[in-house]
């Protein structure tokens, strides 16, 4: 199986930054999209930003300017810097690796994954 671990989330004042990773483990061959989410209470999970490999990054509009997705495949991990961080910025971070090519049971498989999730508090 494959298995996402996130790690970086924490509380910070308004302005402030962090930077979230999420290192995915596992007989990985392929991991086409890597991407975070987030899920503020009593809100949606909803699209920050998402890597494809050989595409251009997407953000969601809230972000654009402020957060930056990187990704390192030899490592099969993802990075989520974000700047200039505002209240609303606060949820739980979730990571995402989708068309996961991957090694299990005698077969090779493809799937979709999520980590655990890392919590981000921006104080006012």
């Amino acid at each position: 199986q494959v298995q996402l671990a996130e790690s970086g989330g924490g509380l910070v004042q308004a302005g402030g930054s962090l930077r979230l990773s999420c290192v995915a483990s596992g007989t990985i061959l392929r991991i086409n999209v890597m991407g975070w989410y987030r899920q503020a209470p009593g809100k949606q999970r909803e699209l920050v930003a998402v890597d494809t490999l050989g595409g251009t990054p997407n953000y969601a509009d809230p972000v654009k300017g402020r957060f930056t997705i990187s990704r390192d495949n030899a490592k099969k991990t993802v990075y989520l810097q974000m700047n200039s961080l505002k209240a609303e910025d606060t949820a739980v971070y979730y990571c995402n690796a989708d068309w996961v090519s991957y090694y299990t049971a005698g077969a090779y498989r493809t799937g979709d994954f999520w980590g655990q999730g890392t919590q981000v508090t921006v104080s006012s």
